[in-house]
């Protein structure tokens, strides 16, 4: 792995370690707050991704479909 890779993988985690700071910090420190609010984000989107899916044609995007399945690389 080359040294730009790795300064480009310890940016992305610095990136993660601030936000979720930042998620964190938004609740006043409280954990179990921010755990709750993350997961009601992610039952509203995944209801507005079921609703495009719904609406959404075959063609509309050349056969591609939205779905709430994460990719194993997405992690």
């Amino acid at each position: 792995m080359s040294a730009a890779h790795q300064q480009i993988e310890i940016d992305e985690q610095a990136d993660v370690i601030d936000e979720v700071a930042a998620a964190v910090a938004w609740h006043n420190g409280d954990a179990q707050a921010t755990i709750r609010t993350l997961l009601a984000d992610c039952k509203y989107l995944r209801q507005q991704l079921a609703l495009a899916e719904i609406s959404m044609s075959l063609g509309f995007a050349r056969g591609w479909r939205p779905t709430a399945d994460r990719l194993e690389d997405a992690q």
